[in-house]
């Protein structure tokens, strides 16, 4: 069973960036493709990008596209997530997840996660 932390979230300005990082134990990470799915208040939760297993593949919502990296090092058994030029619209709780089995480009965007991350709040002020 995998045990996922998130970290790196805060309070930052329009325009600014944050890196969140995933710290995995208990589980060999390279077998899990990961991802991040945030949620709004008042909002369902919602998927924001996701990695395939040797990080090769990743996804995007068309939301992050262009300003949001997910990367990975299973070396360390980290996954991040590179936030730059952030909007209001951004700002949610954001969540770390992991899945068993092997994705395609294609099918990472419907990820199906197994474990999660109990979330960390980003909050952008205009």
């Amino acid at each position: 069973q995998v045990q996922l932390a998130e970290s790196g979230g805060g309070l930052v300005q329009a325009g600014e960036s944050l890196r969140l990082s995933c710290a995995a134990t208990g589980g060999f990470f390279s077998t899990y493709a990961m991802g991040w799915f945030r949620q709004a208040p008042g909002k369902e939760r919602e998927f924001v990008a996701a990695i395939s297993r040797s990080g090769g593949l990743s996804y995007y919502a068309d939301s992050v596209k262009g300003r949001f990296s997910i990367s990975r090092d299973n070396s360390k058994n980290r996954g991040y997530l590179q936030m730059n030029s952030l909007k209001p619209e951004d700002t949610a709780v954001y969540y770390c997840a992991a899945a068993r089995g092997g994705y395609t480009s294609t099918s990472l965007r419907a990820l199906k996660p197994d474990y999660w991350g109990q979330g960390t709040q980003v909050t952008v002020s205009s």
